[in-house]
């Protein structure tokens, strides 16, 4: 790293801080601090959402697996094809009723459908989750920054994940929301950047086609991943990808937290319409960053050697290390740095937001609310932060999981959201017992069956499980106080008027979802 280099990522960590600190000014209040005050634009929200997707990891982890992960290639874009179809889901049915009811903690939902208990343990839940996977993000981020600038490992996590706790205790939602719009530019700028050094690189862009393994072109691997072998599976991706971004972009606080900040229900519904085009794109930039890299790493082989067979990910950082001049390293770095941030303070305010929402804020006075938020959010920030420094050699296999572990909840969590809207006569301690089965069927899974059913179908085994216990053990109760049914379920009808007032946006979003499907299978199959 050169002296311009360092001053290129000096002067954006200064100038979005500087920008967090102008941010604070507004907030008077916890609805301010964690939603904005339901003042934030649309396009803005959208972008944060988009953001959020591109962490570090994504940056690393998807052009390394196109490139060189055993079995992998494009058959990553199968992760995509569900995402126009989940916000179809989302947007008719889970956005009416949580950003109607104006919470700020979806969980907070869940004691007003059902009951204290079932909110509080489904949020503590999602903070042990949601914290330790933050902590190993973080780390596995700064192993890539000490790889690009040398910095010794602890300072890398000290300083990227003080830095983003600094501007989101300092600006909340507004600071996470306008820094991830920032970030996005800056990340696009870094993909770009380094796609056009690759290509020069390795001769144009008809030599990158022809230098890469046929396999590796073949968007679509087909199998079910049920016993047949298929290490990604197009109908496990289709099956599990469902469930997964329909919790994932509904009822997961970290993305949530985003179509709660908006002016109405109209707006949360614009934001994830934006992401269920983007996100493809986007994805298929990663996927050509993958081949561009990894057509370099075959023309130059000092660039293959200097990537370890257990450590693929560091292809990228490889790269820039080895390839970029000085200046452009630095924008580089910055846009990892901002693919870092904007998943890190994404996690950090909602872990915030619930923390204080479903555990804190009922126990201290409104005249202090705003100052305990901002205590919350710095005490989560130095515990993800000293997790990052001690998780050590332990971080990398678990980052590798991270998609999987996310696998065992989230069929779990989203039966517990959607058996309360859509089923008048669910109970509470039948939701709760519904999510405990569905977790002990998908660890019974992963641990006696393994490789056997891919990871993708605990998604649906979860949601299955958790459903139909929620069901059985409801009807075993007396029936709901009705109170509790006002603007928490939603009727045949008003789930048809939803619908009907959403029919543009989900033909368009159909229609998108087939045009990616013939992009795959266009491709290829492998």
């Amino acid at each position: 790293m050169s002296t311009l280099d360092w001053v290129v990522i000096a002067v954006y960590l200064t100038l979005t801080l500087a920008l967090s600190g102008w941010l604070a000014r507004r907030q008077t209040s916890p609805a301010d601090y964690y939603v904005g005050g339901r003042t934030l634009p649309s396009w803005a929200l959208a972008v944060s959402i988009l953001a959020t997707q591109s962490s570090s990891n994504s940056f690393i982890g998807i052009p390394a697996y196109v490139a060189l992960v055993p079995g992998g290639g494009l058959n990553w874009l199968q992760y995509e094809l569900m995402v126009p179809l989940a916000m179809i889901v989302v947007m008719v049915t889970l956005v009416p009723v949580l950003r109607g009811l104006a919470v700020i903690s979806v969980f907070e939902y869940l004691e007003k459908r059902f009951d204290r208990p079932t909110r509080m343990v489904l949020s503590a839940i999602f903070l042990l989750s949601r914290g330790l996977a933050t902590g190993v993000a973080l780390y596995a981020m700064a192993l890539v920054v000490e790889v690009c600038t040398g910095l010794p490992l602890h300072w890398a996590i000290v300083i990227a994940g003080g830095v983003t706790v600094v501007y989101d205790v300092m600006g909340g939602m507004r600071a996470v929301v306008w820094t991830d719009v920032i970030q996005m530019f800056v990340l696009l700028a870094g993909i770009v950047i380094c796609i056009q050094v690759a290509v020069d690189i390795a001769g144009g862009d008809a030599t990158i086609l022809v230098l890469q393994d046929p396999s590796r072109l073949a968007a679509i691997e087909w199998g079910v991943g049920l016993g047949d072998g298929a290490k990604a599976p197009f109908w496990g991706f289709i099956a599990g990808g469902l469930v997964l971004y329909i919790s994932y972009y509904g009822v997961d606080q970290s993305q949530a937290q985003r179509t709660l900040s908006s002016t109405n229900i109209s707006g949360a519904q614009k934001a994830l319409l934006f992401n269920g085009f983007a996100r493809f794109p986007l994805t298929l930039a990663y996927a050509v960053l993958g081949l561009a890299i990894g057509a370099v790493a075959l023309r130059q082989p000092e660039l293959r050697n200097a990537v370890p067979d257990n450590r693929l990910d560091l292809l990228v950082p490889r790269f820039i290390e080895m390839y970029l001049p000085s200046g452009i390293r630095g924008i580089v770095v910055a846009s990892i740095l901002a693919a870092a941030m904007s998943s890190l303070d994404s996690a950090l305010n909602s872990l915030s937001a619930a923390t204080m929402r479903d555990f804190v804020e009922p126990r201290v006075g409104p005249e202090k609310a705003l100052q305990a938020s901002r205590f919350v959010t710095f005490v989560w920030g130095v515990v993800i932060v000293a997790f990052g420094l001690t998780v050590g050699g332990f971080a990398t296999s678990v980052v590798e999981g991270i998609n999987r572990i996310g696998a065992l909840f989230y069929g779990p969590l989203l039966a517990a959201f959607a058996c309360g809207i859509l089923d008048a006569r669910a109970r509470g301690p039948a939701v709760l017992a519904g999510v405990f089965a569905g977790l002990a069927v998908n660890l019974s899974l992963a641990y006696f069956l393994g490789a056997a059913i891919f990871w993708m179908w605990w998604n649906v085994s979860g949601l299955g499980v958790a459903v139909m216990v929620t069901w059985l053990g409801s009807r075993m109760m007396a029936p709901p106080n009705a109170a509790n049914l006002n603007g928490t379920t939603l009727s045949a009808e008003l789930l048809w008027r939803h619908i009907g007032r959403a029919r543009v946006a989900m033909w368009m979003l159909t229609i998108w979802a087939v045009l990616m499907a013939a992009v795959a299978l266009w491709l290829g199959v492998r």
